[in-house]
């Protein structure tokens, strides 16, 4: 899939500074588009119910002389310093999902999963001689779980669209977040066996956590087209 990145982050000091606010693709040269590779399971146990497993990973990196001063963590950042910095997110959703409407061209469900996320970031100034000062990284792995609705529709024997929306806003001990995630998708019947889908997808979070003494704001989101192909076994397969 190809999605637009917005990534927005604060990371406080040890004794109490409150950050910078920072745009990682304006003030650290980041790209807004990246394409990167999903892998979904789904296993319809029955005619009304079904699990989804999913993974996506994100690996992103840059190198920018500043043009503001930032504070990240318990470093500063000056003016026309040459910053380096990452951003990696690794994904993992799973989910259960119940048709209160299973009809042979039409379902309509209601779904509760949980998506855990497993963040890294970190900066820090290149030297002349190519290694890094004033280095500072943070991660952390928030399980945050939430609530949607999804459906889909037969068009043809072929053709079916299908749709999701999930939402939920949780606090945790020393982490609070925010998820909303929704996709929609034109599936294509190649073979008896085989799916082609183009679609929509979006998923975009607000996480606030104690990451080592530094009280950290994270804020991140792809939205773009995807374009999957799907491989159905068994005797539950719906929509054709």
């Amino acid at each position: 899939m190809s999605a637009v990145n917005n990534t927005d982050i604060k990371v406080g000091a040890t004794i109490g500074g409150v950050g910078t606010d920072i745009d990682f693709e304006k003030d650290l040269g980041f790209n807004k588009q990246m394409g990167t590779f999903m892998a979904n399971f789904q296993w319809r146990i029955s005619r009304r119910s079904r699990f989804d497993f999913s993974y996506l990973q994100f690996n992103r990196s840059s190198t920018k002389t500043l043009e503001r001063t930032i504070q990240f963590g318990d470093n500063t950042y000056n003016v026309s310093a040459n910053v380096s910095s990452f951003f990696n997110t690794t994904i993992y959703r799973a989910s259960w999902g119940y048709a209160v409407l299973a009809k042979p061209k039409a379902e309509l469900g209601f779904l509760i999963g949980t998506h855990t996320l497993q963040t890294n970031i970190g900066m820090g100034i290149t030297t002349g001689a190519g290694s890094l000062t004033s280095n500072q990284n943070f991660n952390f792995t928030a399980p945050l779980p939430d609530l949607g609705i999804w459906g889909g529709v037969s068009l043809s024997n072929r053709l079916a669209l299908n749709g999701e929306f999930n939402y939920l806003t949780i606090t945790t001990g020393d982490v609070s977040g925010e998820i909303v995630g929704y996709n929609a998708v034109l599936m294509y019947k190649a073979t008896k066996h085989l799916d082609l889908s183009l679609g929509y997808t979006g998923f975009n979070f607000k996480v606030d956590a104690n990451v080592n003494s530094n009280k950290a704001h994270v804020g991140w989101g792809y939205n773009g087209p995807s374009i999957t192909a799907g491989f159905s076994f068994g005797n539950k397969r719906w929509a054709h």
